[in-house]
This record gives C-alpha cells, sequence and structure tokens, in this order.
C-alpha cells in the first residue's frame, strides 16, 4: 500500500475551509432530490444492483475484503462494486456536479472526517444513520470512544473503522537511549538536540495535527476544544519548541523519510504511522515508540456517507451491505497491516479473528505495549471544523512563521 493513501487529512486545511465559508448555497441543489424513507426503499432491491463507491479516504484498504464478501455471499443483492479515489477537497464538488445535473453516479462515499464536514456543511448526504437506524442495528455494538465518533456525523454517515490516533513519540534507539516521557522532557531534548526532533505542517498531516490537538490534554490547557481561547500553554509551548525546529514538511511521508535516513532521530506518529510505514520498511522495523505521560488519545474515523438522490433499489442495498460490515466477522479485516490500527469500530473484536495476514504483520511490527496504552488513556474526539481551522491558521502563522513551503 503506498503510504500516501494514509494521508486523509494531507488538505483538510483547504476543505475546511469551504466548511466555514460555506461555500455554495448548502442545500440549496442536493435537497432537490427525493428524500427517501424505509417505507420508500424495499427489504430487497428487485434484481442485483452495481454499487459505485468513491473513496476519499483509503478506505477501500481497510473495506475491499468485506465489500467483496458481501458480493460473492449476495449477488443477488449486489452484483458488482465499482471503486473510485478522490482527494477529500475534490469529493464535495464532485458529488454537488453530479446532483445538480440530475445524473449522480456515486452510491456510497467512504471518507474521513474532513470530507464528512464538506458533505455535511453543504447538504450533500441523506441522513441514513437517522431515517434507516431501523435496518441498521450493528451501529448499537460500536465501542464506547466509537460511538463518540458516530456522533461527529450527526447522521449524515456511518461509522465503518475507527483507531485512537495518538499523539506518539517515535524514535531511532541507537540514537536515543532515553527518550523523553513528559512534554518538558521533550523541549529539553529537542534544546540539547536541535534539528533532530520534528513534525509535519499540522494541515498536511495526520500525526502534526493529532500532535497539535493532543497537547492541550497534556499540558493541561483551559480548554483542550478552544484553540483560540483555551490554549494558551500549548501556543507557548509550540513556539519555544519551533526555535529548534528548522523546517516542517507538507506531508507525513517526508517525516517516515527523514527518520529512516537520519535526518531526525525522533518524530511525531500514530499508531497506525507507526505500525504500517515499519510493515513495509519505510521506516527501520526496530524504531521504538514513547507516550508522553498523562496524554489522552486524539480518536480518528473512517465514514461511509450516502449522497442525496440514491434511489431505492441502491439504498436497500448499501443498508444491507452497511449493516453486514459492522458484523464482529467483518470488522475483523479492517485490522489489515496496522493501517488504521488497531481498525474495528465494534466491540469484541479481537485480533484473533482477523486474517492471518493481518495477525501476522501485527506480530512481527505491532507493539504489545499498544493494547495496555488504549485501555488506560482517556480518549476524546477531534476538534470540530471550524475549531480545526483557525488551529491550523494560528499555527501556520504563530508558530510555523513561514518554515513550511505550501503544497
Amino acid at each position: 500500500m503506498p503510504i500516501s493513501r494514509k494521508i486523509q487529512w494531507a488538505a483538510t486545511l483547504a476543505l475546511a475551509s469551504l466548511v466555514v465559508t460555506g461555500c455554495g448555497a448548502p442545500g440549496s441543489d442536493a435537497g432537490a432530490a427525493k428524500t427517501l424513507t424505509s417505507n420508500d426503499v424495499p427489504t430487497k432491491p428487485p434484481k442485483a444492483v452495481t454499487l459505485n463507491i468513491l473513496d476519499v479516504a483509503g478506505n477501500k484498504q481497510l473495506t475491499e475484503g468485506i465489500f467483496d464478501s458481501f458480493v460473492k455471499e449476495h449477488p443477488d443483492v449486489i452484483s458488482n462494486v465499482t471503486w473510485e479515489t478522490a482527494g477529500a477537497p475534490d469529493m464535495a464538488g464532485k458529488v454537488k456536479a453530479q446532483q445538480q445535473a440530475g445524473n449522480l453516479k456515486i452510491d456510497l462515499v467512504l471518507t474521513g472526517t474532513d470530507g464528512l464536514a464538506a458533505g455535511i456543511s453543504q447538504s450533500l448526504f441523506t441522513p441514513v444513520a437517522a431515517d434507516f437506524k431501523d435496518r441498521l442495528s450493528n451501529m448499537d455494538n460500536y465501542q464506547e470512544p466509537a460511538a463518540a465518533m458516530q456522533k461527529l456525523a450527526q447522521d449524515q454517515a456511518v461509522e465503518l473503522t475507527y483507531y485512537p490516533s495518538g499523539p506518539l513519540l517515535e524514535y531511532n534507539p541507537a540514537k536515543v537511549a532515553n527518550p523523553p516521557t513528559t512534554a518538558e522532557e521533550l523541549l529539553a531534548w529537542a534544546k540539547a538536540n536541535p534539528g533532530k526532533f520534528g513534525y509535519a505542517r499540522p494541515a498536511n498531516s495526520g500525526p502534526g495535527r493529532t500532535f497539535l490537538m493532543g497537547l492541550p490534554y497534556i499540558l493541561g490547557d483551559k480548554d483542550p476544544k478552544d484553540p483560540v481561547n483555551g490554549w494558551d500553554k500549548t501556543w507557548n509551548y509550540l513556539k519555544e519548541l519551533n526555535q529548534y525546529i528548522p523546517s516542517y514538511p507538507t506531508g507525513t511521508g517526508v517525516t517516515m523519510n527523514n527518520l529512516k535516513n537520519g535526518t531526525w532521530d525522533m518524530a511525531m506518529t500514530t499508531t497506525g504511522w507507526d505500525i504500517n510505514p515499519r510493515a513495509l520498511n519505510q521506516v527501520p522495523s526496530n524504531f521504538k515508540v514513547q507516550a508522553v505521560k498523562g496524554f489522552t488519545w486524539v480518536t480518528d474515523a473512517q465514514y461511509a456517507a450516502v449522497p442525496k438522490g440514491v434511489s431505492a433499489d441502491k439504498m436497500s442495498a448499501i443498508l444491507q451491505v452497511l449493516q453486514y460490515a459492522l458484523t464482529p466477522v467483518q470488522q475483523a479485516k479492517t485490522y489489515d497491516d496496522g493501517y488504521f490500527y488497531p481498525g474495528p469500530a465494534v466491540k469484541d473484536v479481537t485480533l484473533s479473528m482477523a486474517p492471518k495476514s493481518s495477525q501476522d504483520v501485527i506480530a512481527k511490527f505491532g507493539r504489545p505495549e499498544y493494547d495496555a496504552l488504549i485501555a488506560d488513556n482517556p480518549k476524546a474526539t477531534p476538534i470540530d471544523a471550524d475549531s480545526l481551522v483557525k488551529a491550523f491558521a494560528k499555527w501556520d502563522t504563530d508558530v510555523a512563521n513561514g518554515k513550511f513551503v505550501k503544497k
């Protein structure tokens, strides 16, 4: 799997800006499509349908096996699945253009929180989790933190995968004998080793934004959900840390390269960005991770959203496959190669239930300490899109101050 597929937040700043400015008149065209009710949608389509999926989150890596299994087991419901990929910033315009033209070809959108926010802001999606709740009973089985991420969807989508992202420190044990265990120790290490620690610009990086949103919890800031009025300690800390960081990459892949080639000895990471690059030999397998004492996991998730205008027959098939995707057996496939570790959104899905290939990767490249870290530390949802835009802008101007190159 090319690691670039993991950067579902690579253009969050531009996309979230659409959320804030409300590009277009929300619902002016999408809302014109007929609103389906449960009574309109048959239990089963009269003949098998082709399901056309637009993936803007790299979710195919995690769920393609689920859709393939459904087609194999239920060829009378879905005869074929087609996949199309796009960047998250392109999704809203693409869907809206088809809706305006009355020629909707996208039946299902697989997205992260970035694309989800854009779709909600423009009223592109059917409130599937509310209008068809009776057919999506497996949503009742979400893990507690995954259920919190589902609330962010405002009933406009169904959560398929979940993970407690980070923030975590990844380091070269040959260069860092005693990794920092507190924010103060990290600052002291960076001061003593200028240019050897870094992280990517938060607007272009999952680990970067997770570090940005996780620091207020670590530092005990006034309001971790309010970057404008509640992050005084965070902004002061990042400004001081900035003195020892020469520049910031505009993509997480560069941070992995910096670790591998020795430019850096330590960087910010997440569970997925730790496991998967080592499995792909993009980072040496012996590199280690360290959690800062008292940290809070900033969680993440990926979702399935149904554009307004989907036919009743296709909606029937979509509801069946989403219900199927949330069964424990199918959820176990989302362990994948550690890309979104752990991955399952529902309860009681263990690694022993995953495909052998996933078990082998996690056994070799996973971290035994992750289970305890996930169980023993609190979890918080990301800040909302509006607040995230403000946080990104403040980091760009007040912290980095020109030390990155915009793409």
